[in-house]
This record gives structure tokens, sequence and C-alpha cells, in this order.
């Protein structure tokens, strides 16, 4: 349950809409929902202003759907990340209306249409192609929590010329995700062109050398452009959530 949700059921009680017991009974399960292998958090969307979001790996499908149901139950808007194709099949089963991306491995469920609260918009921006299964993590969960995100693709040190075709758009923005693999250099590149924080992503994406995305976060943490924060090798939701609180500054 969020603000808006909150304010609507006691806005009913007021004018009598709805009576007192029925509302206690609606708020039953704040601060959360016990199912056993899961404590369901109905509070955290009016506590921290974000929504409570399931991480797939690592759950069965059955707790996956569990979870979703509690929480769809509640009228929330439903994001679950790292979902493997069978485990999505189940829950599509189970809650119709269900998106799923099998490309960011992200299942999205829209009760109500996300209040918008960033102030500005969030530019999301990947050094190659490859990055964008990450980068979408990071769109998809800044979308969700209300914000406008402008996507910049394949812009990467490799042909710098590229990254300047969007200068505007860059400069524009109120916040940017930046995301890339390899050596993990154009976070740096962008945080010293712009006057506004940087999130950067590092990601799996490399040969051999790149370590599974740790050439990337050394090279992102020991960046030398001031303003520059990292989020952990292949976090986009992280990065998202990070950046639609900012945004709200």
């Amino acid at each position: 349950m969020d603000r808006e949700a909150l304010r609507k059921l006691l806005g009913r009680v007021a004018r009598g809409e709805l009576d007192v017991d029925t509302a206690l009974e609606r708020l039953r399960v704040m601060p959360f929902e016990e199912l056993g292998f899961a404590k369901v958090d109905h509070h955290r969307a009016l506590r921290a202003g974000l929504p409570e979001v399931v991480f797939g790996e690592g759950k069965t499908a059955s707790q996956i759907v569990s979870i979703a149901k509690a929480l769809a139950g509640r009228e929330t808007n439903l994001l679950v990340t790292r979902l493997d194709p069978g485990k999505a099949r189940a829950l599509r089963k189970a809650l119709p209306g269900v998106r799923y991306r099998p490309d960011v491995r992200l299942a999205t469920l829209v009760r109500r249409k996300p209040e918008k609260r960033g102030k500005g918009k969030i530019a999301v921006v990947t050094a190659g192609t490859s990055d964008i299964p990450v980068a979408e993590e990071a769109a998809v969960t800044a979308e969700m929590m209300g914000n406008e995100v402008e996507r910049i693709f394949d812009v990467g040190v490799a042909g710098i010329h590229r990254l300047f075709a969007h200068r505007n758009e860059i400069l524009g923005a109120s916040v940017l995700v930046v995301v890339a693999g390899m050596e993990g250099a154009l976070p740096s590149v962008v945080g010293g062109l712009v006057d506004r924080p940087v999130i950067a992503v590092p990601t799996s994406v490399g040969y051999g050398a790149s370590f599974g995305g740790l050439a990337a976060l050394l090279a992102m943490l020991n960046t030398c452009s001031a303003g520059v924060v990292v989020v952990n090798i292949d976090n986009g939701f992280g990065a998202g959530v990070a950046a639609s609180l900012i945004n709200r500054v």
C-alpha cells in the first residue's frame, strides 16, 4: 500500500463509504504479511516511497507466485527481477496481465499507472548493445517508480562521436545511469561532461581479463570524474532505484 492508496482508503472512511472494521481488515497485513518462507513488506511503499520488488533468482516458481499474489492482492504494481522463462510462465498463468521481458529477465504487472514523482528525466546510457539487458532493468525499474526515462544505447568510447551526437539529451537529464562492460570507461567520460549525478553500472560483458565485470567495476570506482557513484556488477535494478530517489529531490 502506497500513500495514494492509503489516502483513498482513509477518504472513504471519512465520507462514510467504508466502515472502520472493513478498513481495519484491509490494513491488517501492514506492515508485513507472513507467508512462512517470506515476509511480504506491504508497508515499504508508504515508508520508503518504493514498492516491494521480488528478486526471482534462487526462489522456486511457487514461492514467486505466492509472493506476487500477496502483493497484487493489495492492488500494488508488481516488479519481479532476474526471472527465468520457466518461472515466468508459472507467474503469467497465476496472474493474468503479467508482462514478461525475456531479454531482461523481468516481469511487471501494472495495477495502477505509476504516479509521476520524478522532477526531471533520467537518461539511461549504454556503452554497447550487449549492455542493454542491464540498462533495460534500470530503465523499467525507474519507469515503474514514476520517472520519465530517455534511452541512449551503443555510444561507447570505441566511437565517442556517437555519444556527442546525443549531447542535448545527456545535458538535459537530471540523473544519468551509465552502463558499460569491457574496460568500463564510459561513465568517466560522461561524468566529465555533465553537472548532474552519474550512476555507473559495470556489466559482466567482456573477454577473459574483464573477470566477469570486475575490471569495469574497479575502473569505475577509480574514476577521476567527480560525481560518479557506482553500483554492483549487473545491478541495473539498484541503479534504477537510486536514480529514482535522486530524481525526486
